[in-house]
């Protein structure tokens, strides 16, 4: 059996091998932008927005360093005891099996976290930049509580918990690059299978037309499949639909938990307390002369 330390490398090594080139390509895609003319509106990079996405990402990896320890010792555990057999790590097609597996369990997690507010808490962050570039796949959340619960199947089918997290960490390098407006559609084979960059753009656009859409992170059949997907109709409005308007990085991570809290708080019947809790974003109790809730966000 691998030692910790073994193991805990190869967790790390294709995510923080790729952080160099993800640098790369971010100054290539802004210094192509700025030649093209490309300044005004959202198309383009603003620096302060960039910096504020940078360190979101910085942080995004201190936090998951430790989140990351405790769910391979907690996967250890449920592999090494309660798996009924291990899958070799050897074989293709193993790995193959878990590339599909976590892409699959990533499109829930990924719908979850739009639709439970208490998830889209962590979630907004990602959503927070009013520009869509490379650098904007750099601000991540620091809030990866939910997480392990959707990747609990994995060690439990037999996977070992470190090729689980190396899976994972290649399906957010292949997610890095579809956070792009300089690759417009790619041929319809590619698009009908694959989430690409007209994919992405759609599913961090504000319009309403955008909303809750296109989770997938490797592959889009699964909103295909799901009835999630929405094709890219025109350029989309990024960010929230209420935007924060501040690039104070412990405001744009905590401000919904806080908003939640004031929901609660203000609520007088339970069932509106885990309504403004667990129901989608924007969900408000029904009022007497309403039929059903009203969604505002």
């Amino acid at each position: 059996m691998q030692t910790l330390q073994t193991i805990w490398q190869n967790i790390e090594n294709p995510v923080l091998y790729a952080v160099p080139f993800f640098i790369v390509f971010v100054i290539l895609e802004a210094a192509l932008l700025k030649a093209a003319g490309r300044r005004e509106g959202r198309s383009g990079y603003s620096a302060i927005d960039t910096r504020t996405s940078m360190s979101m990402g910085i942080g995004a990896l201190l936090f998951f360093g430790a989140y990351k320890l405790g769910v391979l010792v907690a996967f250890g555990v449920l592999w090494t005891y309660l798996a009924p057999w291990h899958i070799p790590t050897t074989a293709w097609w193993s790995w193959v099996l878990l590339f599909v597996l976590v892409d699959f369990l990533w499109y829930w997690y990924h719908r979850f976290s739009h639709r439970v507010r208490i998830a889209w808490a962590a979630h907004q962050a990602h959503h927070s930049s009013e520009y869509f570039n490379l650098g904007t796949a750099l601000r991540q959340k620091w809030n990866p509580w939910i997480e392990p619960l959707f990747w609990l199947p994995l060690p439990l089918l037999g996977f070992a918990p470190w090729t689980i997290f190396v899976a994972f960490a290649f399906n957010l390098i292949y997610q890095f690059f579809t956070h792009t407006e300089m690759v417009g559609r790619l041929p319809r084979p590619i698009e009908f299978v694959f989430n690409t960059p007209s994919h992405h753009r759609v599913h961090h656009g504000s319009d309403a037309e955008y909303l809750d859409r296109n989770y997938g992170g490797f592959l889009i059949v699964w909103d295909r499949m799901f009835g999630t997907f929405q094709g890219e109709l025109h350029t989309p409005t990024y960010g929230l639909t209420k935007q924060v308007d501040t690039y104070n990085l412990l405001e744009l991570q905590y401000h919904e938990y806080r908003s939640i809290i004031r929901d609660v708080r203000a609520a007088r019947r339970w069932r509106d307390k885990l309504g403004h809790v667990f129901g989608p974003p924007g969900w408000q109790p029904k009022r007497a002369d309403e039929d059903v809730p009203v969604r505002v966000g």
